[in-house]
């Protein structure tokens, strides 16, 4: 997820402005949306006043009305990945940003998200994962979501995949993951069961810590 990480902070678009302060931003801005008190958004995240700039100004930049819809997070998400088609996974990954389902995205939205992403404890990373596996959202995942996701993610790689992938490659590899997470056999997974799993592969808990210091 690192080009998550870095959408909005790192836009090149606009220039930057010296003297203004987020607090005058948040403060006069006229945009359909305004955002939270700086303060307020700082003692609900794990971003420091500096950091919350620094996001608010890319934010603005890319999305001057105060929100991201589904179709613009999908267009700034695809510039990171110009080799393969990033629509879909973007689709998953909006819904997860997406907390109360109204089809777009606010500033606080998105910097709660990335709060848990980048310095969330073990255990709140791994709930937001989940919850981008359960694609809707009735608390468990099967094989299908599991397999729609996995799919999405090799689409969006597209040719950095080495060796080129077979057709069938992301339903085995589903396969593989279900046998590990699916303790019980029951045919889905439980929030449970995902992180017990997760907690115990070395590969994934050695991931969530890679973005930590990414701003």
């Amino acid at each position: 997820m690192g080009a998550l990480m870095v959408i909005f902070s790192l836009q090149p678009k606009q220039r930057r402005k010296t003297t203004d302060s987020v607090e005058d931003e948040l403060e006069l801005s006229t945009v359909r949306h305004r955002p939270e008190g700086l303060e307020q958004l700082e003692a609900q995240t794990r971003f420091s006043r500096k950091e919350l700039q620094i996001l608010y100004r890319g934010f603005k930049n890319e999305c001057p009305s105060g929100v991201v819809n589904e179709d613009t997070f999908k267009d700034i998400y695809a510039q990171f990945f110009p080799q393969g088609d990033a629509s879909t996974y973007a689709h998953f990954l909006f819904n997860a940003f997406d907390t109360d389902h109204n089809g777009s995205v606010s500033f606080e939205d998105f910097v709660m998200g990335l709060s848990i992403l980048l310095r969330g404890s073990i255990q709140e990373k791994l709930n937001w994962a989940f919850n981008l596996y359960d694609i809707n959202k009735d608390g468990y995942i099967t094989k299908e979501e599991m397999l729609d996701i996995m799919k999405a993610i090799y689409d969006m790689m597209g040719k950095c995949t080495y060796p080129v992938l077979r057709e069938e490659t992301p339903r085995q590899h589903v396969e593989i993951f279900f046998q590990k997470m699916d303790k019980n056999k029951d045919g889905v997974v439980t929030i449970d069961e995902f992180i017990d799993c997760c907690q115990n592969d070395e590969n994934i808990m050695r991931s969530m810590h890679l973005f930590e210091n990414v701003l």
